[in-house]
């Protein structure tokens, strides 16, 4: 049975003219979502939190917690890599205190790391060290059943040979933060965690926040696995000290959604360490995967994207901001298998997000139309006035036989795939399409046409996918 608990967050802060709540329907269309995510997927819960205009309008949990608890929005569950961004934050933080510098070696703090004078406290933070990652695996290895230090983790993985030279490649690395959490520790003269607590827990009232390694107890949600299809089972939990500031922290997503919201307004902490820690970082040949400190920084689904994602044994999680309409989906699992976070978060964007393009007012994406202009060109029966003076004019006999010869030996297409919604441009609406055939052939369609459901076509041309 699934089992929900709701917590509509008031909206006091705000201006009521510029507040949107969840409406009703906005709400059951979630609940829809996550209800079918879960019975499809096999996870046994989700926590969520929807920010919207820059305030928490949303914070529900679904499904069971662990075999004797319910899903409620107040647990706190592991966030995994998600806590990398306030790790990379704490060194920001203190080289504001000039307690260090992101561009010293790691050598200046700790010795013995292979090539550690080579190293910077930045590279570190943006995956492009050249340590290799102690824990690339989706599941606990051996080692993991026991529990293990900082310097542990750094004797074994942190002084083997690197996988590259720093700055030449992007290679995700838990060991890189291990060792930038070292580092503030060793700066600041306190643990991590309470200098975290002291900076921006205590200050944003993230009264949840706890260290994993204290979750693994019946008040607390369970982390469940899957062997393929196999049962749903509680995944055992490793040895402590093997997420440290790679992936230490648990927390609910309402109060994660605090921090988002500190992100979105540059409150709290300097201006100039949020921009750092968003900025995507340069390889030494000029590239970048979106990657800044901790976050990535990217264009997705149309929309600018701060997000992360976090993995630990029995938990999966997604934080995902859209800081130019100040909005955020924050997504929640007990469990390590399949897309649900993904799944969510996307459907939960399209339902209470804004459309980040209105759609054209009576345009479609008129695929039976497409279906037919294509059907004709390859049998030789096209009917020009159908097409404008424009496109007759390109459809000469030389076009025309090359589109049937070459597109008739691939038979009937299987599907005309609408790429994006129609838009307009030089007076006309485009609508792309990826047109797929039997086999796995795929083209690419370019069109034009007068608006309206009946307007004649300027363009329609296909391409190599």
């Amino acid at each position: 049975m699934l089992r929900t608990c709701t917590a509509l967050i008031a909206l006091a802060a705000a201006s009521p003219a510029l507040a949107r709540p969840l409406n009703p329907a906005e709400i059951a269309q979630v609940d829809k979502l996550v209800a079918k995510t879960l019975a499809d997927t096999g996870v046994p819960s989700a926590e969520i939190a929807i920010i919207r205009d820059g305030k928490l309008v949303l914070s529900k949990a679904y499904g069971k917690a662990n075999e004797a608890l319910p899903a409620n929005p107040s647990l706190p569950y592991q966030i995994a890599s998600n806590s990398k961004q306030f790790t990379a934050m704490a060194l920001l933080l203190l080289e504001d205190e000039g307690k260090l510098s992101l561009d010293d070696h790691v050598s200046k703090y700790i010795p013995g790391i292979t090539e550690g004078d080579k190293i910077t406290l930045r590279q570190l933070l943006s995956h492009e060290s050249g340590l290799q990652d102690f824990w690339p695996q989706d599941y606990s290895f051996v080692d993991m059943e026991q529990p293990t230090t900082p310097q542990h983790i750094i004797d074994k993985w942190a002084k083997k040979p690197l996988d590259f030279e720093p700055g030449t490649r992007w290679q995700y690395s838990n060991t890189g933060y291990v060792v930038a959490g070292m580092i503030a520790e060793k700066v600041s003269g306190e643990p991590l965690l309470t200098y975290l607590h002291r900076k921006i827990f205590d200050p944003l009232g993230m009264t949840s926040v706890v260290n994993q390694d204290d979750t693994d107890t019946p008040a607390y949600p369970a982390g469940y696995k899957r062997n393929a299809l196999g049962p749903v089972r509680v995944a055992q939990q490793p040895g402590r000290g093997w997420l440290y500031a790679a992936g230490e922290l648990s927390m609910t997503a309402a109060d994660l959604a605090k921090w988002d919201i500190a992100r979105m307004n540059r409150a709290l902490l300097p201006a100039d360490d949020w921009i750092a820690q968003e900025t995507p970082m340069l390889r030494s040949d000029g590239r970048t995967n979106g990657y800044g400190l901790g976050v990535f920084n990217i264009y997705a689904r149309e929309r600018h994207i701060i997000d992360h994602g976090g993995e630990a044994v029995g938990f999966l999680t997604q934080n995902t901001i859209y800081p130019d309409t100040k909005d955020a989906i924050i997504v929640f699992t007990n469990a390590d298998f399949s897309g649900a976070t993904g799944t969510l978060t996307e459907g939960i964007e399209k339902i209470v997000l804004n459309s980040p393009e209105p759609a054209l007012a009576n345009e479609t994406d008129r695929a039976a139309d497409v279906s037919a202009i294509y059907d004709s060109l390859v049998s030789g029966t096209v009917d020009p006035a159908k097409f404008t003076p424009n496109l007759n004019y390109y459809f000469n006999p030389t076009t025309l036989g090359d589109y049937r010869s070459s597109l008739a030996p691939l038979g009937k297409p299987t599907s005309f795939e609408a790429r994006g919604n129609p838009r307009l441009r030089g007076g006309f609406v485009n609508r792309n399409f990826t047109i797929h055939y039997a086999g796995g052939k795929d083209l690419t369609l370019v069109t034009y046409a007068e608006p309206g459901a009946n307007g004649r076509w300027e363009q329609f041309m296909i391409m190599p996918e």
